[in-house]
């Protein structure tokens, strides 16, 4: 299902005419930051037509920062127009440098088709691949990139790109500026996807390259390149989407534990949950509207009521269940559901919570016995990344041992086993929102 194949442009173009109202749609859920075609909406709601977004392998799992392009281009498809994920094998070997200050290690082509093979299942949580009237189509860069001619490629491809306008890309300036300079590597990248759009257009009919705000002047490369080439109105074109950042400003899926994964051997599905649930008042419904599949009019009615009570956090609660059945599975949504109500609300046994998914460490009874370090607690729980930020955190009143608060100011530093429960557990938090289960067994 999910290995490239090859298709003919009759094959994929064309097709039954799409449900209208897709850019509207795309606008009103704050998703359209550029576009080189002002008759884009109409075109989408006329023609259906293959839309394609690229990703590069850089690592064995896609993460949250994947999600706005890859639910893109699901929403896409639920309109009647035809996806194209394109598995960067080749432009990963050559590094984006858009959004960087620095130039990516180069991965060898091991590493590389690992990453391929880790991210090709994770694409199908989203996109439909067994569509009867326009499934979703997955092709590796590689295929065609690491054929091309070094000197064929310079005197057919190259000669078509303007240095003045490859050096006015705004990833280029700012790359040039930096300290660290930009590579003849990495200023080569915009050609190559520019090579891939234009590769598309032929092969699939692909009218239509999708990506963040930081890909516009390269995606602009691809739409010029195949005007130069085809000498027409090709009705290619771009359309780019905002960078979604917090409210605060902070990159999405940023954690006190690192980036957020969509592998749930690297990220859980409660550390997923959680995420969610968590995010602020302020970001809550507009996170609905990029990453969830709900009609903007329900959405409308979650937000009024969660304006009537926000300490229901029902926009949180909702947006937590929905990415959370995207990503993982209604089975697993409900485990970490279940997870989060005994960890946040039970004032009891936290027994049984293991196997509904919540954050445990265990530990050999008799190390509690002479007390067991709040710092080495919260390392080991993950609540801290260091010795020196746990020390922080006790520092701040922030840590809490079943609901108590601990620290220095309280002359607690350590868990004893009076503050274990009959089954030895004991619940250690961070804040309000970050909880893990400590469990003593003999």
């Amino acid at each position: 299902m999910l290995e490239p194949k090859t298709h003919t442009r009759d094959e994929v173009g064309g097709g039954t005419k799409p449900t209208a109202g897709l850019f509207r749609e795309l606008e009103a859920r704050g998703l359209v930051q550029d576009t080189s075609n002002p008759d884009l909406g109409r075109l989408l709601d006329e023609e259906s037509i293959v839309v394609y977004c690229g990703f590069d392998p850089t690592s064995d799992s896609l993460q949250l920062g994947n999600l706005v392009p890859l639910i893109t281009l699901a929403r896409f498809q639920r309109f009647g127009h035809r996806p194209i994920v394109v598995l960067g094998g080749g432009t990963g070997m050559i590094g984006d440098p858009s959004g960087r200050s620095d130039e990516r290690n180069l991965l060898d082509e091991e590493t590389i088709a690992r990453n391929v093979a880790g991210q090709r299942s994770q694409f199908a949580k989203v996109l439909d691949f067994d569509s009867t009237e326009n499934p979703a189509i997955m092709v590796n860069n590689a295929d065609w990139l690491t054929k091309l001619d070094l000197i064929d490629f310079l005197r057919d491809v190259g000669k078509s790109f303007s240095i003045n306008v490859m050096m006015s890309r705004e990833s280029v300036k700012q790359r040039i500026a930096a300290q660290s300079g930009l590579s003849f590597t990495e200023f080569s990248y915009q050609i190559l996807q520019a090579y891939d759009f234009f590769h598309l257009y032929n092969e699939y009919g692909c009218r239509l390259q999708v990506g963040g705000s930081d890909q516009y002047g390269n995606i602009l490369a691809g739409v010029d390149y195949i005007r130069r080439k085809t000498g027409h109105d090709h009705g290619a074109a771009a359309l780019t989407f905002p960078l979604v950042q917090s409210s605060t400003g902070e990159k999405l899926g940023k954690t006190a534990a690192g980036a957020l994964w969509l592998d749930p051997e690297r990220t859980s599905p409660y550390e997923w949950y959680q995420y969610w649930l968590n995010v602020s008042d302020a970001d809550a419904v507009r996170y609905l509207k990029s990453f969830t599949f709900l009609e903007l009019d329900e959405i409308s009615e979650i937000e009024s009521e969660f304006l009537k009570q926000p300490k229901e956090r029902l926009a949180q609660r909702t947006l937590a269940r929905e990415m959370t059945s995207l990503i993982h599975g209604l089975e697993q949504t409900q485990k970490a559901e279940r997870a989060s109500a005994a960890l946040f609300n039970s004032h009891g046994s936290a027994s049984g919570l293991a196997i509904d998914g919540a954050p445990e460490v265990t530990a050999p009874k008799d190390e509690v016995i002479s007390g067991f370090n709040l710092l080495n607690a919260l390392v080991r729980t993950g609540l801290a990344k260091s010795n020196s930020e746990a020390k922080r955190l006790m520092r701040q009143g922030s840590v809490s041992v079943n609901g108590i608060k601990v620290g220095a100011d309280t002359g607690k530093s350590s868990i004893v086993a009076a503050d274990l429960k009959d089954d030895g557990t004991c619940i250690i938090a961070v804040g309000r929102r970050r909880r893990a289960i400590l469990r003593f067994s003999d």
